[in-house]
């Protein structure tokens, strides 16, 4: 733990400007941040919050799947965000921009939230959010608390620390997850934490003032499935042709084109 305690500071001095009263909690281990930090929006939570565990026990994928974290493989981290966006559509798109530009050139987005590196899940991201329900065309707004979870591999893991997602599992079943430590040798929880929580926040920020429009070019370019062929959770197959402007899948199928939403499928290569 003393690794990503050595980085807390250093991401704290970063934030605070531009995030006041945000603070950052190192914990050995949990069931899963996005729960906890979901169970203190209920009782009240509305402050800039950074939550980090070692090992996460009960951690909760999207569709309610579920993955472990263990120390040392992975690094699992929550941030918690008051935010109140003109449109809320594209946002786990937009994390997944601001930690794929973070990490690597060769991270590729695997529509709507996992993160891929030469074919293989390197990472996940699951998005929640608490408030008042208010919406932004209400007289005075308030803000939601958005708690954005996410699950990296590390090192190169002898098996799941991050989980296949089961839209995934008849295609990589016999294949292991994705490292980071595969193309930067010598990268630790604590480095990996520095680099893309900052950018996170920043690029939070920035969706909340041009929502996905200011994401949209950039998930072009890490786009893992357009025009690769694609069977949707119903059994309809089609071609993936990247996303329309609120962030949803645009399949060509045989009957034209459908625009998924993230509750709608899931996705995978055929």
């Amino acid at each position: 733990m003393s690794d990503l305690l050595a980085h807390a500071e250093a991401i704290w001095e970063a934030v605070v400007p531009s995030a006041p009263g945000f603070t950052v909690e190192v914990l050995r281990s949990i069931d899963s941040t996005n729960s906890e930090l979901m169970r203190r929006a209920r009782d009240g939570l509305l402050e800039p919050l950074l939550l980090v565990a070692e090992e996460q026990t009960a951690g909760r994928g999207r569709l309610g799947r579920h993955w472990h974290s263990r120390a040392g493989q992975s690094l699992t981290f929550s941030l918690a965000l008051p935010m109140v966006p003109l449109n809320w559509s594209g946002l786990s798109l937009a994390v997944g921009v601001s930690l794929a530009n973070s990490l690597h050139p060769d991270v590729k987005l695997k529509w709507p939230n996992d993160l891929w590196l030469h074919e293989r899940k390197l990472g996940g991201i699951l998005v929640e959010t608490a408030g008042s329900g208010a919406t932004p065309t209400a007289p005075n707004p308030q803000p939601r608390l958005v708690v954005v979870g996410v699950g990296i591999n590390i090192a190169r893991p002898m098996a799941s620390a991050v989980a296949p997602s089961a839209d995934l599992a008849s295609t990589l079943v016999t294949m292991e997850p994705a490292g980071l430590a595969e193309v930067l040798v010598g990268m630790d929880a604590g480095e990996t934490l520095e680099r893309v929580v900052v950018p996170l926040v920043n690029d939070l920020q920035a969706f909340a003032a041009n929502g996905f429009a200011a994401f949209a070019e950039r998930f072009a370019q890490r786009d893992a499935l357009r025009d690769r062929a694609v069977r949707l959770s119903d059994g309809t197959e089609g071609t993936a042709c990247g996303v329309d402007a609120d962030g949803a899948l645009m399949v060509l199928t045989a009957k034209g084109m459908r625009h998924i939403s993230s509750s709608e499928v899931s996705v995978r290569p055929c």
